[in-house]
């Protein structure tokens, strides 16, 4: 490699590194594995060393990753929380080990192994044994302010056993088990599912409402004493057992050891036994036990000179790709989902992934029968990283995702800009619950007391199969629900019928069309009068509405030829729903044609009040945030 190559080559991993170590501590969302992460610094790393003329003070082998996000006050480290330098062989454990001896002139140096826990430093501060500070790492010398947060989790103590003036380090983090549970709770509501615990706990603990901290499984490993003012300790092992005694959460595998072939054994049992633990490790740390050693030694800009970290390479596994499912959930989205050969991969035995959407299958030419590489992402969720071309048989299947729904045979759209196909069925069983919740919420029908639990228990008591059926209910059907139901069901009741004579918009509201909110079903009603004519009106006159734009039209065209939507629009009619839009006689239209752009505060009303009456005068109301 000539210079000029090796100066590109730089630049360029500086920008990569750069990038993806904003995204993994800076946004909480990680783009590649920790292990494609590690190799690019150990490229950048190796290319300084052998052309130290093209370092650069920006690059990551020259400050800790992370900046201070805002919302947060800043915490100046009184001692600065450094990272460690990886190594990913034994080969570079036997040389970090001659290093040190030959600084320190000594023979024989006694280490301490322990597990690298995967997730958020933090430091934590104690006057008189209470609690009084806690913050983020942050870029190792400047961090945030998380207290309010930090006491949130069980496993801090509030107050010590002793009434020590201390500053401990410790891992906040998220168990394996808990993990998999919050993601499984984000996969059966459609949210997008953390890439792993570590980035969970992470963006976690980095809330701005403690209240949300609150509610997430978060725990902590203690693993230094920062600062004590109170005792003056020998070795790091003493240490942490005075931190056990004074109520701390410490690191549960710490391993005393005397030589590095020591350390070598227990980095191994600990990799042996690393997808037992109840919790996600990335590594192994062997540190000096000797504290006075530790002063000798130093440490550089980044990292101390008396630790290290053994990175593990992630398990991967081959298997066979047997079959690809389609999941259809709750708004409706279908999910392609990998149905493989049982392969047991980093402590479990995997059967099946997602395969996210059609995209994802095709930048991996993914075909049904294919051999893949699979591999646990953050070691927790499994992932296909490849498929092995090279062992195609040639009666490998393409895969197509179906133009209808797999649970209810309704029509499936990708709308332009999405990578996600949706089920336009209004009847369909896998999003039928929440477009009930929808049709009775405040904003559509606006059906007083038919809240989410009551329409839960409606549908698993088999009492309503689709959204007419709310029209046939009885008072005996929700009676059963309380004690001394019959106000309750007569109130329900009321409610329910109530709805009937709403105006058109609320019905078109309350239908939940892709992309059309309240003010689209408004325009829509006052532009077609009555549901007959908005369910025959052609693409080119939805076009013609004002702010309808042609992805609201199609949606709108897609969800009135579904004969699913058909059907029920006939059932609302049999059961005397209002189809018709209400026209004031004599309409005060004061404000027609006019737009207004509502901005900063408004003396005496709030935004919503004051759209409320431009829209009632046959004005629009705009928003301008500054």
């Amino acid at each position: 490699m000539t210079k000029e190559q090796a100066k590109k080559r730089i630049d360029e991993l500086n920008n990569l590194t750069a990038y993806y170590a904003k995204k993994y501590y800076d946004d909480d969302a990680p783009e590649i594995s920790d292990f494609e992460y590690d190799m690019l610094m150990v490229e950048l790393r190796n290319l300084e060393k052998e052309y130290p003329e093209f370092i650069s003070k920006d690059s990551l082998t020259q400050h800790v990753g992370g900046h201070v996000k805002e919302g947060f006050e800043k915490v100046e480290h009184e001692v600065p929380l450094q990272s460690l330098q990886d190594i990913f062989s034994f080969e570079e454990l036997e040389e970090f080990d001659e290093r040190v001896k030959k600084t320190l002139e000594v023979d024989q140096v006694n280490y301490v192994v322990e597990t690298k826990i995967d997730g958020l430093s933090v430091s934590l501060e104690y006057i008189k044994g209470n609690f009084v500070r806690g913050a983020t790492r942050g870029n190792g010398l400047v961090g945030e302010d998380i207290t309010e947060n930090l006491k949130t989790i069980s496993h801090i103590p509030k107050t010590l056993t002793e009434p020590a003036t201390i500053t401990v380090r410790g891992e906040v983090f998220i168990g394996t088990e808990e993990f998999e549970k919050m993601n499984e709770e984000r996969l059966a509501n459609e949210e997008t599912l953390f890439a792993n615990a570590r980035n969970a706990a992470a963006g976690s603990l980095r809330q701005l409402d403690s209240s949300i901290t609150a509610k997430r499984p978060l725990d902590i490993f203690i693993f230094n004493v920062q600062k004590s003012q109170d005792i003056e300790f020998q070795s790091h092992y003493e240490s942490l057992e005075y931190m056990k005694r004074l109520g701390f959460n410490v690191n549960p595998v710490v391993v005393p050891v005397q030589s590095i072939p020591e350390a070598i054994q227990e980095i191994q049992k600990i990799g042996e036994n690393r997808y037992n633990l109840s919790f996600g490790i990335d590594g192994a740390v062997i540190k000096v036990d000797n504290l006075r050693q530790r002063e000798i030694l130093g440490t550089n800009y980044k990292t101390p000179k008396w630790a290290i970290a053994y990175k593990y390479p992630p398990e991967q596994k081959e298997t066979t790709l047997k079959e690809i499912q389609i999941q259809v959930g709750r708004t409706g989205v279908l999910t392609p989902l990998a149905i493989l050969e049982p392969v047991k991969v980093a402590g479990s035995t995997i059967s099946k992934t997602t395969l996210h959407n059609e995209d994802f299958i095709k930048s991996k030419d993914i075909r049904v029968g294919d051999k893949v590489i699979i591999q646990k992402a953050g070691d927790v969720i499994p992932e296909i990283v490849e498929v092995v071309t090279s062992k195609r048989t040639g009666n490998e299947v393409e895969f197509i995702m179906p133009d209808k729904c797999p649970v209810c045979g309704a029509d499936v759209v990708r709308e332009e800009g999405e990578a996600a196909y949706r089920c336009i069925g209004i009847e369909c069983p896998a999003k039928l619950s929440r477009n009930i919740i929808h049709f009775a919420s405040r904003e559509a029908m606006n059906i007083l007391g038919l809240g989410d639990n009551i329409i839960e228990e409606l549908l698993d008591r088999g009492l309503i199969k689709n959204i007419a059926d709310l029209y046939e209910l009885t008072n005996e059907d929700f009676e059963s629900m309380k004690k001394n139901g019959k106000k309750f069901a007569q109130n329900l009741i009321d409610s329910i019928n109530s709805s009937r004579s709403n105006d058109l918009y609320r019905l078109i509201t309350g239908l939940g069309i892709r992309n059309i909110g309240v003010k689209a079903a408004k325009s829509l009603a006052k532009h077609f009068k009555t549901m007959d004519n908005l369910m025959n009106a052609e693409i080119e006159e939805l076009v013609g509405i004002d702010d309808m734009g042609e992805i609201m039209a199609k949606s709108v065209y897609d969800f009135f030829h579904e004969p699913q939507t058909i059907d029920l629009i006939n059932r609302f009619k049999d059961l005397d729903l209002n189809m018709e839009a209400m026209i004031e006689e004599g309409a005060d239209n004061r404000f027609e044609g006019m737009t207004f752009v509502l901005t900063g505060a408004l003396e005496g009303y709030s935004r919503k009040e004051a759209e409320d009456i431009i829209e009632k005068f046959g004005g629009k109301a705009s928003r301008i945030c500054f």
